[in-house]
């Protein structure tokens, strides 16, 4: 092992080893951008929540690390001489870990962040700061209710049961959730706008819940909601660590080929 990378120390052009922390479109664009290049050692890492993972041109590890320390041990046990947290807007603990494991390991890290979608004239946006209070949100008269808002935090809605439920996943649903009314989709992005509204008006939806990850692969949700004046109840984003970012995977590749130590030029605050 590099005992320089170890410390933090700068890195050399030939010797730059990678970590994409993934789970999200940005990270598989990334390690499409740089698989093949012989400059560069990278590897990919996702959380495992996903029984068949997409499979990419770089080598790619499955599970977690054991939190920030076993993080940190990780990136000083391979050398690794650079971190992106590539992973979803909503994964906040991974973030966090990301975040102390680079402080502690004295490794550069560098967040990708999607702008959040902003609400546009036409929207009939309830923003909310947990999935509990979206459950709230649907309010006492039942409904015809779209979740979209993934398998993990689906069994929020079980307190609200008087609802009838359309659940789409990419992961089968199974007990996560159990309500008298449910059907589900198993699918996985990206979703159109003409298809969303589609859906939507065949399955005779009455309001929709939904995630603000940004990006374009899942906006036609948000686009047919507006189109049919559906409601949308929309889940904030968990605050993220303050650490140095780029919207985009433009801005990581300057990151990447430039000094790990400067602050990127394009950092947007989310």
């Amino acid at each position: 092992m590099d005992k320089a990378s170890m410390n933090g120390a700068p890195e050399t052009h030939e010797g730059r080893r990678i970590l994409i922390l993934g789970g999200t479109g940005e990270a598989s664009a990334l390690a499409r951008a740089l698989a093949g290049r012989p400059d560069l050692s990278v590897r990919l890492s996702l959380a495992g929540r996903t029984a068949a993972p997409k499979v990419e041109p770089v080598p790619t590890r499955i599970g977690g690390f054991g939190g920030a320390a076993g993080l940190a041990h990780y990136l000083l046990a391979e050398g690794l001489t650079r971190l992106v947290d590539a992973t979803h807007p909503f994964a906040a603990a991974i973030s966090g870990n990301a975040a102390r494991a680079a402080a502690q390991a004295g490794v550069p890290l560098l967040a990708i962040r999607r702008p959040a979608w902003d609400r546009v004239p036409g929207d009939l946006w309830t923003e909310v700061g947990s999935m509990a209070e979206a459950a709230a949100a649907l309010g006492p008269v039942p409904r015809r209710v779209f979740l979209t808002i993934g398998r993990q935090e689906a069994g929020a809605f079980a307190a609200a049961p008087h609802h009838a439920y359309l659940a789409r996943t990419v992961e089968p649903l199974r007990e996560v959730l159990t309500v008298p009314r449910l059907a589900t989709i198993e699918a996985r992005g990206p979703f159109d706008a003409e298809a969303e509204t589609a859906l939507m008006r065949a399955s005779g939806i009455e309001i929709l819940v939904a995630k603000n990850s940004g990006g374009a692969a899942t906006y036609g949700k948000i686009a047919a909601a507006r189109r049919l004046g559906i409601p949308v109840v929309m889940v904030r984003r968990p605050a993220k660590p303050d650490v140095p970012s780029v919207a985009d995977i433009a801005g990581a590749l300057r990151w990447l080929d430039g000094d790990a130590h400067a602050v990127p030029s394009t950092v947007r605050a989310v």
